[in-house]
């Protein structure tokens, strides 16, 4: 059972948790009084204790204030501030760092203060319930109990089973950055988010200043609470749209996959499956021709549903019989075993790369300062990388 869930039954908050996913399912949460479940008491102190057994509690705000910071002393009082802060709420000023990337390239991230990254998970753990049951079933980034390897399985399934070879790779240019607001807070509402209170405090949030750049007006940065499960609401449009190409399509009467897809064929439709890890994903589909259209196709949704623009230098149409592609620090091809083709995963050259850089890193942390700290950092980032792969 992981943490989280043991949290949330410990401070009773499942029970709502369920329910709202239940209704969600049933498209019935128009109405439903979100804000009375983010400020409730439980809900609360279920986000101070899931933040606090997070390593990024120790990462200050630009107040300089962690979670060391709220002594739980009086727990009412706690609350009742909390509360008292979401009556007319401002969010602070996020502080803006910077991490280097393996291209040598940095990525931003914007880190809240303590007090608003505590009011991000109170709106996360009610939120997330009703945006769980509606999101596609292949989008594996920022979700419970999905992980890197789970889409790493599909796209394996996708070619062994599917043998879908060809697939099309977009890479949408600074997708965190450009995220436009008013059609997030539309995607919010149609996904059964309908508490105005609710939403008027998330447009807050998304227009939070950053030092040394202002008030943004589009965007949701890297580094924030809610960021995950809101990028996660965009690109879900653009997932049921290509599942809709295809494998989800609407007939007018239902039909078994056996009989479905040779009407499909006849009608000359591409055949189209996305597997989707947070803005990193691929499609995949059965020859060079399709994948053409595809990329064109999704490229004209992203501009023009989205407002979003890809990168045409990185956003390529691979043929895996003939090339690799690199996913989530695997490199995938589709290689000849007896009469079919079937996929091989390796740790992809980018990635080598970059584990070996930051391994000769904490080697040379090592030889500058021999310590048990030094060492047990080495030894984990090993562990880490054997445990991955």
């Amino acid at each position: 059972m992981s943490t989280t869930l043991r949290h949330a039954e410990y401070y009773d908050m499942q029970k709502v948790f369920d329910d709202l996913y239940e209704r969600s399912e049933n498209n019935a949460t128009k109405g439903v009084n979100l804000y009375k479940h983010i400020i409730s008491k439980e809900n609360i102190l279920l986000a101070y204790r899931n933040i606090k057994a997070n390593t990024g509690s120790k990462t200050e705000g630009i107040d300089g204030i962690t979670i060391d910071h709220y002594k739980m002393k009086d727990v009412d009082s706690f609350v009742n501030n909390i509360r008292k802060t979401l009556v007319d709420y401002k969010p602070n000023t996020v502080r803006r760092v910077e991490i280097p990337k393996s291209n040598g390239k940095k990525r931003p991230l914007g880190i809240p203060t303590m007090r608003d990254r505590l009011i991000q998970q109170m709106f996360k753990q009610v939120l997330e319930p009703i945006c769980e049951a509606k999101f596609y079933k292949h989008s594996y980034g920022f979700r419970p109990n999905r992980s890197t390897h789970h889409a790493m399985a599909r796209c394996q399934y996708l070619i062994n089973r599917g043998r879908f070879n060809h697939v099309v790779d977009i890479d949408i240019q600074g997708f965190f950055d450009n995220v436009n607001h008013s059609k997030l807070l539309k995607q919010l509402y149609n996904i059964g988010i309908t508490d105005k209170r609710v939403l008027t405090i998330i447009s807050k949030m998304l227009k939070a200043p950053i030092k040394g750049e202002g008030i943004p007006t589009k965007g949701t940065p890297q580094g924030g609470i809610l960021s995950p499960l809101l990028s996660n609401v965009v690109l879900n449009d653009l997932d049921w749209w290509i599942s809709s190409q295809w494998e989800n399509i609407k007939t007018r009467k239902p039909y078994t996959i056996a009989t479905k897809n040779p009407l499909l064929i006849k009608v000359k439709l591409k055949k189209m499956y996305i597997v989707r890890y947070a803005d990193d994903f691929k499609i995949f589909t059965n020859n060079h021709k399709s994948a053409t259209k595809i990329f064109h196709a999704v490229k004209g949704y992203l501009k023009n549903q989205l407002n979003l623009n890809i990168s045409n230098e990185k956003s390529t149409i691979t043929n895996l019989k003939r090339k690799s592609s690199d996913f989530l620090g695997f490199s995938i091809k589709s290689v000849k075993k007896r009469k079919r083709y079937v996929t091989n995963t390796h740790v992809s050259e980018k990635k080598k790369k970059d584990i070996l850089e930051k391994a000769k890193t904490r080697i040379k942390a090592i030889q500058k300062s021999p310590s048990g700290k030094t060492v047990q950092d080495y030894n984990s980032y090993v562990f880490g990388i054997k445990n991955y792969y």
